[in-house]
């Protein structure tokens, strides 16, 4: 069965928004007791991309994907079975085949479009009956996807939080404290040191516990052991305390400004983007989504509204595209033209807002939902 999971392996998802999924990793490092770890991404760009940040953040990462020449993925296979490597970010076909018993942790950092795909990925753990723990960020527009996995897997994912400050600060600490009984432990090194800290506190007349405390300092050096508490995030605005119409200031045509936003019915604002093909250059609604979606790591539902004019068009993307998704889709080309993605500030696309998935509207044919 193509779609059937193992059982000696932990299935969890995690809500999450796209900018936020790198922090949202790199806290599940912290608190999650993984061996080895295997980071899926949808584009080779985003594999580079990831990895190169992960390494920014103090982790041990490398990428693997399809441009990767094979000698270069045999050495990195090699390391992470040695444990001189402990995570990999790769894409999907660039891990097919791929057995290493000490994977014990596989992270979906994009949710797979497709059952068979979640199946293969997956399967990265809980090799030689081992057991394995798999673990999915979804964003809240990719629920859907989300279901679809659940329904053709026949298998639950149970929802799992994001770990807090408080959590990461705990664990941090108890490495802290493994860390100093596993040196107590080691007699012959220990011996040496007592000699050295104890001339110290003679010479300088300072409390033990003072000069511990300094070594723990000169050990952690400018990198804090513990993370700031995160700030308190202003209530949220509820629908009754918004004025009624009533209490509106008429609108002012006169100076139209920057587009304004719309939003899905969750709450994510869309906003209108300029990509520099059009008509004449026989494009397709289905060619832009594809396009965008492959290069960009985006999915079906982060798209609104299509508008294909003669020499560009209009599409409604997310209106916080992450700087990661900017520069995938710098280069990226419909038709053999470069699309040169840009905010669309001017006049030439949508006059008015409106909500994904009409409400009885009348469009003309150039107004494409997709």
């Amino acid at each position: 069965n193509k779609t059937a999971t193992a059982p000696n392996i932990t299935q969890r998802y995690l809500v999450v928004g796209y900018p936020q999924k790198i922090d949202a990793l790199t806290r599940i490092f912290e608190v999650e007791n993984f061996e080895a770890m295997i980071v899926f991404a949808r584009t080779k760009h985003e594999t580079e991309t990831l990895a190169e940040k992960l390494r920014a953040r103090g982790f041990s990462a490398t990428a693997i994907n399809g441009d990767v020449a094979q000698a270069q993925r045999e050495r990195t296979v090699s390391q992470l079975k040695s444990g001189a490597l402990d995570i990999l970010v790769a894409t999907d076909v660039a891990a097919r085949g791929l057995d290493v018993e000490r994977i014990s942790h596989v992270v979906n950092f994009d949710i797979p479009t497709d059952p068979e795909s979640y199946v293969h990925r997956i399967g990265r753990t809980g090799r030689a009956g081992r057991s394995g723990h798999a673990i999915s960020f979804v964003t809240p527009r990719e629920r859907y996807l989300l279901r679809h996995i659940e329904k053709a897997t026949r298998q639950p994912l149970t929802e799992m939080h994001l770990p807090s400050v408080e959590d990461v600060n705990q664990t941090r600490l108890a490495r802290f404290d493994d860390a100093i009984t596993a040196a107590l432990s080691d007699t012959g090194k220990l011996e040496f040191f007592r000699e050295v800290v104890a001339h110290y506190v003679r010479e300088h007349d300072v409390p033990e516990v003072d000069v511990a405390a300094a070594l723990a300092v000169v050990l952690q050096g400018d990198e804090p052991l513990l993370l700031e508490p995160e700030p308190e995030r202003p209530p949220r605005r509820e629908r009754g305390d918004r004025p009624d119409r009533g209490d509106r200031q008429p609108r002012d045509r006169g100076d139209r400004g920057a587009r304004p936003q719309r939003s899905w019915d969750n709450g994510v604002p869309l906003a209108p983007y300029r990509i520099n093909v059009g008509k004449r250059h026989r494009v397709e609604p289905r060619q832009i989504v594809g396009a965008i979606a492959n290069e960009g790591g985006l999915v079906h539902a982060d798209f609104g509204k299509i508008q294909i004019r003669p020499d560009f068009s209009i599409v409604e993307l997310p209106a916080d595209l992450p700087r990661e998704v900017w520069d995938a889709l710098a280069s990226t080309r419909i038709s053999g033209k470069l699309i040169e993605l840009q905010r669309d500030e001017g006049p030439g696309g949508y006059r008015k807002a409106s909500h994904h998935h009409g409400r009885n509207q009348k469009r003309s044919k150039r107004d494409r939902d997709y």
